[in-house]
């Protein structure tokens, strides 16, 4: 039997890679891009504490905190801010706010809780504050889509679930780097989101996420975590979440937007502390993850090198089955997340994902900065 050329083998590699990453695509990423939430018979409010943790945040908290002030929310709900031993007019500006609107609370943090870096203590000190049960987490940097937010997560609530799992979007503007940072915000809720519709739900986002406070109670709040710098929403929703507790809303009002980054150096950083929490994730977790990653970065590389050393036809025939499908799959989740102006630049996107693989990776095995702002 003659040996297999080179050319071939690395052609059966490549179909391997799109193998895998058409399996991410048609049975995982699939799900968000048809989902329709089901119907509610009846749709039942419940008593909602806002939680907003915010360290020298003064400018922030007076332009986006009215948003959060004026929701059009009828049944009981207050807003907690956490101000965590703040240094600036942060104070002085709540206390404004709090003759106007008498639904705000404030926290004031003076000491730091030594040990603890991030903002698990603050988050913690406002959950542990809170009057009622469901609870509402997002940034001070982050302002609501519409006045309907709070009643579109907490509608997101049925039997059973414990959970709800928002988007944190980030606004538009003109510029690459501001359609890099979209794009990868809706990569990442491509994956998040998906997965916990396929019942493997591993993370939210602290902008927008929302669990029951007896959830927090239960597994004794960030105890098994205080010792991280991060991981008060992804860690923690994959200690507490299972493949029943979890649901998702993704109507476009109910999206938290914030404000991105405006330079490389800045990005950068903030996804070397987001990546940092990696490492800690289950194995599980790990290797699905992983393995996707992985697969993503290797789609182009061995295209190249299948084009030069086996056939160019019949590789890029097996390349453009992944493209189409990914081009499908991305456009109909593009639209779900109100991120559909993307859509056009989606092969520039795909080939940059393998730069961005690379840039990154490295991070998977730093550690955090102990300072959360």
């Amino acid at each position: 039997m003659p040996p297999l050329s080179l050319g071939l083998i690395l052609f059966t590699v490549f179909c391997l890679i799109i193998f895998i990453q058409l399996c991410y695509y048609l049975f995982v990423f699939r799900r968000l891009a048809v989902y329709k939430p089901k119907p509610k018979n009846n749709s039942q409010e419940y008593p909602v504490s806002v939680i907003i943790c915010g360290k020298n945040e003064a400018e922030n908290i007076a332009t986006h905190l009215p948003a959060v002030l004026v929701q059009d929310y009828k049944t009981t709900h207050e807003i907690i801010l956490v101000d965590d031993n703040s240094t600036d007019e942060t104070k002085y500006l709540l206390e404004e706010f709090g003759k106007h609107f008498k639904v705000l609370r404030t926290l004031l943090l003076t000491q730091d809780a030594l040990g603890i870096p991030g903002k698990k203590f603050p988050l913690s000190m406002g959950i542990k504050s809170a009057k009622y049960e469901t609870l509402l987490l997002t940034d001070a940097d982050c302002f609501p889509a519409s006045e309907r937010w709070i009643q579109l997560m907490q509608d997101g609530y049925a039997e059973g679930k414990s959970i709800v799992l928002g988007y944190g979007a980030y606004a538009k503007k003109p510029g690459t780097l501001n359609k890099l940072i979209r794009f990868e915000t809706f990569h990442t809720a491509l994956q998040y989101l998906s997965f916990a519709l396929a019942k493997m739900p591993y993370m939210g986002v602290g902008r927008n996420l929302s669990y029951r406070r007896e959830m927090f109670i239960k597994h004794k709040g960030f105890a098994s975590i205080n010792h991280i710098p991060g991981g008060d929403d992804d860690l923690f929703i994959i200690k507490i979440a299972n493949k029943t507790n979890t649901a998702i809303v993704i109507d476009k009002d109910a999206h938290t937007i914030s404000e991105p980054k405006t330079t490389w150096r800045d990005w950068m950083k903030q996804k070397r502390r987001h990546y940092s929490t990696a490492q800690y994730y289950p194995a599980k977790f790990k290797w699905l993850l992983g393995l996707y990653s992985f697969s993503h970065f290797l789609v182009y590389p061995l295209l190249a090198i299948t084009i030069i050393f086996f056939n160019w036809w019949m590789a890029l025939s097996v390349y453009f089955i992944r493209l189409i499908v990914l081009a499908i799959i991305w456009k109909k989740a593009m639209n779900k997340l109100n991120e559909d102006d993307l859509w056009s630049r989606f092969l520039l996107f795909d080939i940059w994902m393998f730069l961005y693989y690379f840039i990154m990776a490295p991070n998977l095995f730093r550690k955090a900065d102990k300072k959360w702002k």
